[in-house]
């Protein structure tokens, strides 16, 4: 009985982990492609542990199923575990959004949970 609970425990936290998941992982070869073809590009530096990361997902998962933001080509990179790509954005801090525009860098925000600010910053990338 107790292997049942445990199961259902972790089956648990998983679907909560991953429900406010957004974009796909970082692959630096898509990425390039990406601004190679000019495309818009958010970039979402999260934390599985940090409250903040999960308040932007949370606002952020409904904002891009919508125009014209769904027009965002969205990766996330993992502030723990990818700490490589982490330094080649020169990002302090989880939370952080980076929008690109026409294969640059035009805007980019650290623990902003204000809605109207990131759609705000996200329509520059548009």
């Amino acid at each position: 009985m107790f292997k049942f609970f445990q199961s259902l425990f972790l089956l648990f936290i998983f679907t909560i982990s991953s429900a406010f998941a957004i974009g796909d992982a970082f692959d630096q070869a898509r990425f390039d492609q990406l601004l190679k073809e000019g495309k818009p590009v958010l970039i979402a530096v999260h934390a599985d542990w940090c409250s903040t990361c999960r308040a932007q997902e949370v606002f952020l998962k409904d904002l891009l199923k919508t125009p014209p933001y769904n027009n965002l080509q969205v990766m996330r990179v993992d502030f723990d575990k990818q700490k490589n790509v982490v330094h080649a954005f020169k990002v302090r801090w989880q939370s952080t959004l980076i929008v690109f525009k026409n294969g640059k860098e035009i805007d980019r925000s650290t623990s902003d949970t204000d809605k109207d600010s990131v759609a705000l910053m996200l329509r520059k990338a548009l």
